[in-house]
C-alpha cells in the first residue's frame, strides 16, 4: 500500500489536501468496484466461453485481442487495490489484489507493488525510479552518454525501437514476477505461488487443450504482444518525456509529483482503456483516492496548481506519445555525445 504523504502544517500540499478531504474525495467507492470487479469477471468467462465455442479456427486470434484487453482490466484494478483505492482493510485489498493480478493478469501483486511505491516515492528520479532504470531504455543524457556496446546501438535508435519492444512488455511482467515468487523476499509465496501457477496451468491447459500447436502457440504471441502493447501504450504517457529529477533534488513532495507526470484530456472511453491513469498528477498527488473520484478532483487540483504556480501538464493521447518519442530521440542523440558533457535534453512544453 501506498500510505498518504506526511505534510508540514501550512505547506502547499497540506493546504491541498484539506481541500480534496472536504470534498469527499478520498471516501471509499466500494460499489463502483463491485461493478468493475464483477463485469471484468462477466467478460473473461466471456471471452473464455466464446474461446471454447469457436474452437479450431484462425478467428480465436479475434478472441486473442479480447482477452488482452479483459487481463489488462484486471492489471489496473490491482493496480488499485495496491494502493488501498478498494477498501480501507489492508488485508481486503491484498486478497482483490492477489485475485486480480496473480490469478487474473498472470502477474505478481507482491513484485508489483513493491516496485510501484518506490516509482511513487521517487518519481523520474536518477538512481531511485525503477520506471527509469530498466536497462532497456535511456531516460536521460547521463544514461545514454555511459552506454557501451548493443546497449549503445540500442539507446541511439530507442525511438524507432520502443514500439516493438512495447510487445514484449507482458512476459517481461511474466518474468518478472516468477523471479519474485520463485526468489527470497516474498511476503505471501504461497499464495503469490499458487495464484500465479494457478493462472499460468488454466491459460496454457485451455489453449493447448483446444488449438492444436501451431495455431495455440500463435494465440499466445498474439494475446501476449497486444496485452503487453496494451499495458505499455497505458503507462507511457503518464511520465515519459517530463523532467528527469537529479538524485539529490529537494523539491517539495506537491511540485515533485506535479512536475514529473502527464495528464491525459478524454472522456470515459479514455478512462476504461487507462484505468484511470490518464489522471496521473491527481494519482500520484493522492495514490489512495478511488479510481472513479480521479475525474472529480482534477479540475480542483489544476486550480491550485494554477494558484500556486505549479507547471501543471495535461495533453492529448497521440500528442503524449509524440512527446515520450520526442524525448527518447532526443536522449538517443546523446549516445554520440562524451560522457563529460554536461547539459540536460530539455523537457516537452507544457499545455
Amino acid at each position: 500500500m501506498m500510505p498518504q504523504p506526511a505534510s508540514p502544517r501550512g505547506s502547499d500540499y497540506a493546504a491541498l489536501s484539506r481541500q480534496v478531504r472536504q470534498a469527499g474525495l478520498l471516501d471509499r467507492r466500494t460499489g463502483n468496484y463491485a461493478w468493475k470487479v464483477a463485469l471484468t469477471t462477466a467478460a473473461l468467462a466471456l471471452g473464455w466461453a466464446a474461446f471454447a465455442a469457436i474452437g479450431n479456427s484462425w478467428w480465436q486470434l479475434a478472441d486473442a485481442a479480447f482477452l488482452a484487453v479483459v487481463f489488462a482490466q484486471f492489471g489496473f484494478l490491482g493496480h488499485d487495490a495496491g494502493h488501498s483505492q478498494v477498501f480501507r482493510s489492508r488485508r481486503a485489498n491484498a486478497i482483490l489484489g492477489l485475485a486480480c493480478g496473480n490469478l487474473g493478469a498472470g502477474i505478481s501483486y507482491g513484485w508489483w507493488t513493491g516496485k510501484h511505491n518506490r516509482h511513487h516515492a521517487h518519481p523520474n528520479t536518477e538512481g531511485a525510479d525503477p520506471d527509469i532504470m530498466m536497462g532497456a531504455l535511456a531516460f536521460s543524457a547521463a544514461s545514454a552518454r555511459t552506454a557501451r556496446g548493443i546497449q549503445r546501438l540500442v539507446f541511439r535508435y530507442q525511438a524507432y525501437l520502443v514500439i516493438p519492444m512495447l510487445f514484449l512488455e507482458a512476459v517481461s511482467l511474466h518474468a518478472s514476477s516468477i523471479r519474485m515468487v520463485t526468489g527470497r523476499g516474498c511476503r505471501h509465496r504461497a499464495w503469490e505461488a499458487t495464484l500465479l501457477g494457478a493462472h499460468f496451468a488454466a491459460y496454457l491447459g485451455a489453449v493447448f487443450l483446444v488449438l492444436p500447436p501451431a495455431k495455440a502457440v500463435t494465440f499466445i504471441v498474439v494475446q501476449q504482444g497486444l496485452l503487453g502493447f496494451y499495458l505499455g501504450c497505458s503507462f507511457a504517457p503518464n511520465h515519459k518525456g517530463m523532467p528527469i529529477l537529479a538524485a539529490s533534488d529537494k523539491t517539495d513532495f506537491l511540485r515533485r509529483q506535479v512536475l514529473t507526470a502527464r495528464n491525459v484530456r478524454g472522456g470515459w472511453l479514455t478512462d476504461f482503456a487507462l484505468g484511470g491513469l490518464n489522471y496521473q498528477i491527481e494519482h500520484h498527488l493522492f495514490p489512495s483516492m478511488p479510481r472513479p473520484n480521479l475525474r472529480r478532483a482534477q479540475p480542483l487540483v489544476a486550480a491550485f496548481c494554477a494558484e500556486h504556480d505549479v507547471p501543471y501538464t495535461e495533453t492529448g493521447l497521440l500528442a503524449s506519445y509524440a512527446q515520450a518519442l520526442a524525448h527518447l530521440a532526443a536522449v538517443g542523440g546523446e549516445v554520440s555525445r562524451p560522457a563529460t558533457v554536461s547539459g540536460a535534453v530539455p523537457a516537452p512544453a507544457r499545455r
